[in-house]
Formats: structure tokens, C-alpha cells, sequence
């Protein structure tokens, strides 16, 4: 115990949740839930109370696997309007707040004073606090930050780092040429493939006209998988959104960011009724939050005009909006945070289910969808709606 006493390292308990309607993310009715070991260890009806076991009732309640947010500006975002405007790192009770369980850090615009050590390092930090966390090495930039100087050798010696971070087709973007981003991908994919890891490249998507014109030429003139290219923001125009629905229908991951404003959990509720109406795989579509990253508009000259940090909870709150405001199912809304994300990530069924041998993170809500309790790999992270582990410096 130091820092106070309130800095405890603790591990997973065994935990029972009874009589909660279960969402797998398919629906499986009232089941009880039994985590130990930090993995779901069994589902079924009238589960044994082992002795020293911890007990939730979760009669009237709502038990769905933990939310994936998989981009995240862990170690903070922004400065884009200079130094003052850098968004501080992201705070471990946030993201809890928002019922993420596991998250994929990213940097941005700024990969100078951002470096990949020090998102490894967030990354380490948020893992030894109790949820479970990746990140990206680059940024905007090429070529960009890594902690070994080589892209292939972060991916496949640094056990947190899934893929690359690259912008394009934005006006803050290094304007790579089509041979560097295939050359970057072949990269990325082979370091994927010999780690045992997705390797994807994180693509930053503007919103100029170029859309996904780059990635769809570099598919078309080379054997590369579709499902190396992971474009993100996609809703920003109508021209990119259009863009990434014919990407999607080729058998690619599009990944929607959601906001913290009311106009925005419309657009994406709009973007995602469009994909029905154009028969888009509903499995090929992620949310994300770009979390503790800037928001930022710009006037017709470029000039900068107004931002803000964005919030880490927007995920569970698109996918509360989508069955509350939208009418959707949410058997149906939380493929959007959960599965298909884990999917995308190559790290289901270990994440994105509730399933015997996944791992314990799972999140009981109240019956009108207000969060209730968070578990991540089996500890408990909130209860009743009260936070029960913050992070080691938090108040």
C-alpha cells in the first residue's frame, strides 16, 4: 500500500452474476454468469454460489460483453491551436464510466512531442490498472514514430502494438503516394502475420476528394487483403461515407466515430440506417470515440476555429441512443462496440463475447440502460454505479 493507502494491486476474484438477461451479443435470455480466473467460466441457469465467491443480482438487469473503443488518444490529444491546447492522457475512471474494457490507443496530428514509447508506456500503465490495452505505433506523419525504429519489428516485438497510424486524403496528411501506402501495408500485414496479430494500418481519413481513392488503387494492383486497410471517421463527408459503403461491400472493416453531442449521435444513427437501406454488411461496421483526441473546425482558408477534447463514453452512449432514439435492437446495436471490433482486431472470441473461456469483461446495466456495474478481466471496476478502482493518481 503506498500513495496514501489508496494504490491496492488487485486481481480478479471469482465472481457470480445471477439472473441477468444476457447479451452475447446475441441474446441468450436469464443466465447466470460465472467469471474466476479473470475468464468466463460458466453460463447456465441456477449456478452454484461457490464458497469466498462475490454474488451479483441481476435480476431486472442487463449483462453485455464490455465495449471495445479502438481509437483512443491514451496519452492525450490535440495542439492543434499550439502547445496550450494538448488534451491531457485519458484517466482510467473515464474510461470505465463509459463501460470500456478495452482500448486501443493511438496518437494524432501530433507525432513529434508524442512519442510511441510513451503510448506503450500508457498502454502498460492502463493494463496493470485492470482493463485490457493495444495501441498503434505512427501518427499522421510519415514516416511515423515507432519504438524500435522499424514498423515490422514494433508489431512483432512489442506486445501491445497491433498496427500503424496513417492519415490520408486529410490536409494535415504527409500526402503518401500509392507505392508508399502499399509498400506500408505489405509491411504491416507481413509483420501481422508473423506475430500473430491483425496488422492492419489505421487510416485517418479527411475529407478531401481523394476519399478512398489511394487504398482502392492499391487493391486493385496488388494482392494485398482488403482487411489490412482499416479507414476510420468515415462519416465526415458524404463523399468519403459513399466511399467507405463500396469498401465495406468489398469485405472491409469502415469504422464510424461517434461524439459527445446530440447533431452527432444523429449523423451516425443516419449513417448506420443508410447502410441498411444500401446493404452494407452490418459485421463490417465498428464505432469508435477517438477519445481524449480533439475535435476541431476549420474555416475556408484552413484557419482554425474552434475545438475541443472529446469524451471516452460515446460508444455505449451511440449504442444507448441507437436502441432508445432509433428503435433498434440491441442485440443489433452492440455488434457496433463489441464484436465486430473484436473481430476487425482478430482478438474474438476473447473479446466482444460473452462466452465460456473469454475473458471476464462484461458490463450490467440497469433496465433502462443506465450502467450499473463494470468488470474487466474479472475485477471489479464499478459497482451500483460507484467507480471502485480508479487510476493510480486519481483523487
Amino acid at each position: 500500500i503506498g500513495m496514501k493507502g489508496k494504490y491496492k494491486t488487485g486481481g480478479a476474484v471469482m465472481l457470480l452474476i445471477k439472473g441477468a438477461d444476457v447479451y452475447a451479443s446475441e441474446h441468450l435470455g436469464k443466465k447466470d454468469v460465472l467469471i474466476a480466473g479473470g475468464k468466463i467460466e460458466k453460463i447456465g441457469d441456477r449456478l452454484p454460489e461457490y464458497e469466498g465467491c462475490q454474488v451479483i443480482d441481476g435480476a431486472g438487469k442487463i449483462l453485455i460483453p464490455g465495449i471495445i473503443d479502438r481509437h483512443v488518444h491514451i496519452t492525450g490529444g490535440g495542439g492543434e491551436g499550439s502547445f496550450h491546447t494538448q488534451a491531457p492522457p485519458v484517466q482510467l475512471s473515464k474510461l470505465v464510466e463509459g463501460g470500456v474494457t478495452t482500448v486501443v490507443g493511438v496518437l494524432g496530428t501530433d507525432g513529434i512531442s508524442r512519442s510511441a514509447e510513451n503510448l506503450v508506456a500508457k498502454a502498460k500503465s492502463l493494463k496493470e490498472e485492470g482493463i485490457s490495452a493495444y495501441c498503434c505505433c505512427g501518427a499522421y506523419g510519415y514516416p511515423g514514430p515507432t519504438v524500435t525504429g522499424d514498423i515490422r519489428r514494433d508489431i512483432m516485438f512489442v506486445d501491445e502494438i497491433l498496427g500503424l497510424k496513417l492519415a490520408i486524403s486529410d490536409h494535415r496528411a504527409p500526402n503518401v503516394s500509392v507505392a508508399e501506402l502499399t509498400r506500408l501495408a505489405s509491411d504491416v500485414r507481413t509483420a501481422g502475420m508473423l506475430s500473430g496479430k491483425a496488422g492492419f494500418v489505421c487510416l485517418h481519413m479527411g475529407s478531401d476528394k481523394r476519399c478512398l481513392g489511394p487504398v482502392f488503387e492499391s487493391l486493385e494492383n496488388t494482392s494485398i487483403p482488403i482487411k489490412t486497410f482499416h479507414p476510420t471517421h468515415v462519416g465526415r463527408s458524404e463523399e468519403l461515407q459513399a466511399d467507405a459503403f463500396k469498401f465495406a461491400k468489398m469485405g472491409g472493416t469502415i469504422d464510424f466515430t461517434c461524439g459527445q453531442f446530440e447533431d452527432k449521435f444523429k449523423s451516425v444513427a443516419a449513417s448506420l440506417k443508410a447502410a441498411v437501406e444500401e446493404q452494407v454488411p452490418l459485421d463490417k461496421i465498428t464505432l469508435s470515440s477517438d477519445g481524449q483526441g480533439s475535435w476541431s473546425n476549420y474555416d475556408e482558408a484552413g484557419n482554425l476555429t474552434e475545438m475541443g477534447v472529446s469524451d471516452v463514453n460515446t460508444v455505449y452512449r451511440q449504442i444507448v441512443y441507437e436502441v432508445k432514439e432509433e428503435n433498434m435492437d440491441l442485440e443489433d446495436a452492440l455488434i457496433f462496440g463489441t464484436s465486430n471490433v473484436a473481430k476487425a482486431l482478430e482478438l474474438y472470441p476473447k473479446k466482444g463475447a460473452v462466452r465460456e473461456g473469454s475473458d471476464g469483461d462484461v458490463l450490467v446495466l440497469n433496465g433502462d440502460l443506465s450502467m450499473n456495474t463494470v468488470v474487466a478481466n474479472g475485477i471489479v471496476m464499478m459497482r451500483d454505479g460507484i467507480i471502485c478502482k480508479k487510476g493510480t493518481y486519481e483523487a
